[in-house]
């Protein structure tokens, strides 16, 4: 059970359709906020300026708060917004080098 107390780190790529770009943010905007509540913390948000393409990179303190927050019904609530958005996710787990 170590592994839970080691940091987790991730870069999320999400690519948009242009007339999903609102519903894409609207989805972030009731989601993002969460973060903090579970040891997560976005550490670089990158955006293109049209804004179909974004790339976070996002930290937990352990897997087990990013499982937590994924769980989260608040952001389960949300879920129709991201699917509105038609927006392809990449989850990457990363590690520092």
């Amino acid at each position: 059970m170590s592994h839970q107390t080691n940091p987790v780190t991730f870069v999320l790529i999400a690519r948009i359709p242009t007339e999903g770009v609102d519903s894409f943010r609207a989805y972030e905007e009731a989601v993002l906020p969460l973060l903090p509540e579970f040891n997560g913390c976005i550490e670089r948000r990158l955006r293109n300026p049209d804004g179909t393409i974004e790339m976070h990179i996002v930290s937990f303190a352990s897997d087990a708060d990013f499982q937590n927050y994924r769980n989260d019904p608040r952001r389960a609530a949300q879920a129709r917004l991201l699917e509105k958005s038609a927006a392809k996710l990449e989850l990457l787990p990363m590690t520092d080098v």
